[in-house]
């Protein structure tokens, strides 16, 4: 089962997607794709407060490029992954080498996904809801994070959005 989970920043949806795999398996593999910034002491805390609410026993990879080999070499019968978070990785190579790879690592991963077994969460912020921001990187960005999310909500066999810490199901089995 494929999950994609979307929501505003602070929405709630990492401790649902958290929530969901406990559920499902104790064998769980957390995939994070923040990239570590020395001198970003506020995303330090975030990814701190993150880990402190994650169980010792799942396995941590942490990968802020290579997102499709992440999964591909971690995906297992009866594991649960969870990516956290789709829109830092987006950032993330939107930003190398200008972009250059942007293209080939969109596809990696959905080549990945088409032939994924077993259970995977997807996490991701939902940046389209707002208004269309003025600079020309940040339109772009808005504009790819939407289509990922289109083109992911097509193959997921569960599309949720998280409010307020709630959860409302757009397609799939109720949770």
């Amino acid at each position: 089962m494929i999950q994609l989970i979307l929501g505003g920043a602070r929405s709630g949806k990492s401790t649902l997607a958290e929530r969901l795999a406990s559920g499902l398996t104790d064998n769980v593999v957390y995939i994070a794709t923040a990239a570590r910034i020395a001198d970003d002491l506020e995303m330090i805390e975030r990814i701190n407060l993150h880990r402190e609410r994650r169980p010792t026993s799942w396995t941590l990879v942490e990968e802020p490029l290579d997102l499709a080999s992440a999964i591909e070499t971690h995906q297992r019968m009866g594991c649960c992954i969870i990516v956290d978070c789709l829109t830092l990785w987006l950032s993330n190579i939107m930003l190398l080498d200008e972009g250059r790879h942007f293209k080939q690592q969109v596809t990696d991963l959905f080549s990945v996904l088409s032939g994924f077994q077993g259970n995977l969460i997807l996490v991701g912020n939902e940046v389209g809801m707002g208004i269309v921001p003025m600079g020309k990187l940040s339109r772009r960005f808005q504009d790819e994070s939407g289509r990922l999310h289109q083109q992911l909500a097509t193959l997921c066999d569960r599309v949720v959005l998280t409010v307020a810490g709630l959860p409302l199901v757009m397609k799939g089995e109720k949770i």
